[in-house]
C-alpha cells in the first residue's frame, strides 16, 4: 500500500476590478493510485505585490499576474487603497 500526496494549483482566476488574481491549490491524497482525500486552500495575489513576493508564486501565476497587472492597473488599485485610508 502505497501513500503519495500531490499539490497541485487547479484553479487560477482573475476577480475584480483590480485583476486580482485568486489562487486555489489543492493536496491530493492517494493511495496505490487511487484519489482517497483532496483538500484545498486559496490565496490572492493583488496587484501591489512586492517582485521578491511574485517571485514565491509558480510560474504560471507570475506569467498571469505580468499580463493583468498592468500599471494602469496598479496605479488605479494604489489610488484604491489611499482613499481608503482617508
Amino acid at each position: 500500500m502505497a501513500l503519495t500526496e500531490q499539490t497541485i494549483q487547479d484553479k487560477i482566476e482573475i476577480v475584480g476590478d483590480f485583476k486580482h488574481v485568486q489562487v486555489r491549490t489543492a493536496v491530493v491524497i492517494k493511495r496505490d493510485g487511487t484519489e482517497i482525500s483532496r483538500s484545498f486552500s486559496r490565496h490572492v495575489v493583488a496587484p501591489n505585490i512586492s517582485a521578491d513576493d511574485l517571485a514565491n508564486e509558480s510560474a504560471e501565476v507570475q506569467a498571469i499576474c505580468n499580463v493583468v497587472h498592468t500599471d494602469a492597473i496598479k496605479t488605479a488599485y494604489a489610488e484604491h487603497l489611499a482613499n481608503q485610508e482617508v
